[in-house]
């Protein structure tokens, strides 16, 4: 690691303290119970003189003080001990819960593309890992650091006050102990940052396996799979090891210059008393000084693990939060939208990829119509839809809305007037009404209209709590007929102007079909439609038809006109019109 990289910690460190700033109450009594108990520690240490010295010959009155003092310094150094770790307890585990809410707030405050280069686990693995890390650097590392500094100052005091010579001899070690401790807090920096990106991709490959596990199952790959999360995890057991290795090999070194230390006080405490400059006291003091200033020394050189890994998750989690947002520089409010889309020359390119996903597209698509989007897999029929919400930006060419440019309104304002149903419905782990009122919270009376008008109902009534009812992660305890309709309440509740439907009945059964296609007859109406079809069966009576192939628009007309050019439209209609017979 580079000078530039080593001084790069503390800009990173700093920033992640300021966090603290808010719960400064409890880091002042932290602080306060780390000082009186460095304190009650020094002190102590410093009774071993009259505790030696008056051993001989004690008086009654040193039978009584002391044994009161040693009592009344321990209990006062437990009461500090825990003020000190309930104040830096509650400051880190505040900076962690305050840095996952920002970092999930900022995640999705991100634009589309950059779920394309991140994948989940990833993310999830930055809200649990890297934040837990942060906490270990924030409060722990901290409250080690002050405390055991502080012990190391009082008592290096006490030993000056009783003898300079021989607190200069431990000294001499001190500076081969500062060596150590930047070598040991260099390397667990590169280390860190290896480790954690390790654990996304170990969680990202956990989580693929098990998603998949029907498939992984019928194709046999079992080891594969084993074998595949455990090349990732002997990784971090390699770098966990180094990190280990590292920080018990610091220790052990230190504590043999802290033995060398120690035999050189010895040998010169006792040139000291034989010159009559240090009596008994003063030695057993001296002695008992050097052997609490061990532990000490040896905690703040394994402290680096600590803070080097919270530096490093730190500056993960940084990354995140300074990432740009999602561009929302529209000024215009947009109450609700007549529902007119124009396309004009709009063409695509995402990033980091060859070739465009669209590519010269104009058409316009107006209230109360239908428009069905076909094509074969991979033309860019998801890709075209995803920019009416802006999910991703145009490369070139415009997109407007009752004749202004998507880019003119709020973002906000304009996503609430789409409503997007999908092949692959997102419900969330909570309630059937919670499912349905999503982000537009209603009255019991409007959510079950809205299930009765998607067909939803008849299941409803028979749940064993209504609408009141679980219904797992994702639905998870729904058939995919009944989630489709549940995604449909939801939309038919948001009463949005445009209707964006992806693919919504390709997974579907035919009676589950038959249920999903009356809901959407009652939701089209009065609507901007745009619907993906992969079933051209379902899109006959659409106003208009547009067929694309490689993100270019081939075709444009209703059915019977693209019937009758005998086009890509009439080859793809009948070979799905000959599948269909042969069934």
């Amino acid at each position: 690691m580079s000078g530039g990289q080593q001084q790069a910690i503390w800009p990173i460190y700093r920033r992640l303290l300021g966090y603290t700033r808010p719960y400064w109450p409890y880091l002042g009594a932290a602080l306060v119970g780390m000082t009186v108990e460095a304190i009650a520690g020094a002190s102590f240490v410093r009774l071993m003189k009259p505790l030696t010295n008056n051993f001989v010959q004690p008086t009654a009155q040193d039978a009584v003080f002391l044994p009161l003092a040693i009592v009344g310094l321990f209990l006062l150094r437990s009461l500090a001990t825990f003020v000190t770790d309930y104040g830096m307890a509650r400051s880190g585990r505040s900076v962690v819960r305050d840095l996952r809410e920002q970092v999930l707030s900022k995640y999705l405050r991100l634009p589309s593309a950059h779920f394309d280069t991140e994948s989940t686990p990833v993310m999830v693995s930055r809200l649990n890992f890297d934040t837990e890390q942060v906490t270990q650097a924030s409060a722990e590392a901290l409250k080690t650091l002050v405390t055991d500094s502080l012990t190391i100052v009082g008592l290096l005091g006490l030993m000056l006050w009783a003898s300079v010579k021989v607190t200069f001899a431990m000294l001499l070690i001190t500076p081969l102990i500062g060596v150590i401790v930047w070598y040991v807090g260099r390397r667990y920096r590169r280390i860190s940052g290896g480790i954690q990106d390790g654990m996304g991709r170990m969680a990202a490959s956990a989580e693929q396996s098990l998603a998949a596990q029907q498939d992984v199952k019928v194709h046999g790959a079992q080891a594969l799979e084993t074998h595949r999360y455990a090349s990732l995890a002997n990784r971090i057991l390699g770098l966990n090891m180094k990190v280990e290795t590292t920080r018990a090999g610091a220790s052990a070194l230190v504590q043999l210059l802290a033995a060398l230390a120690l035999a050189a006080i010895v040998w010169v405490a006792a040139r000291e008393a034989l010159d009559g400059k240090l009596d008994a006291g003063d030695f057993v003091m001296l002695m008992t000084a050097m052997m609490a200033i061990i532990p000490s020394l040896r905690r703040v050189t394994s402290v680096q693990t600590a803070i080097s890994r919270g530096v490093a998750a730190a500056e993960r989690l940084f990354a995140i939060l300074d990432s740009e947002e999602e561009a929302d520089t529209g000024t215009r409010s947009l109450d609700r939208a007549r529902g007119e889309l124009v396309f004009d020359r709009i063409s695509l390119r995402y990033r980091d990829q060859p070739g465009f996903a669209l590519e010269g597209i104009s058409f316009s698509a107006r209230p109360g119509t239908v428009t069905a989007i076909v094509g074969r897999s991979g033309s860019g029929k998801t890709s075209l839809v995803r920019l009416v919400p802006r999910f991703y930006e145009p490369s070139s060419g415009s997109v407007t809305l009752d004749g202004v440019d998507l880019d003119e309104y709020r973002i906000a304002d304009l996503r609430r007037q789409v409503a997007l149903v999908g092949q692959k419905v997102m419900l969330f782990d909570d309630t059937v009404a919670a499912n349905i009122a999503y982000g537009a919270p209603a009255d019991r009376a409007a959510i079950r209209a809205a299930a009765e008008a998607a067909n939803a109902w008849e299941f409803i009534e028979r749940m064993p709590q209504g609408l009141d009812t679980p219904i797992g992660e994702n639905g998870a305890l729904l058939s995919g007929g009944q989630r489709q309709r549940l995604a449909i309440a939801r939309a038919i509740l948001r009463d949005a102007p445009i209707l964006i439907l992806d693919e919504a009945t390709a997974a579907l059964d035919n009676e589950s079909e038959r249920l999903v296609q009356d809901a959407l007859q009652r939701l089209m109406p009065e609507r901007t439609t745009l619907v993906i079809a992969h079933r051209l069966s379902t899109i006959e009576h659409a106003d208009q038809v547009l067929v694309l192939d490689h993100g270019r628009l081939v075709e444009h007309g209703s059915h019977a006109e693209l019937i009758a050019a005998d086009g890509l439209y009439a080859r793809l209609h009948g070979m799905q019109f000959r599948e269909r017979a042969a069934k």
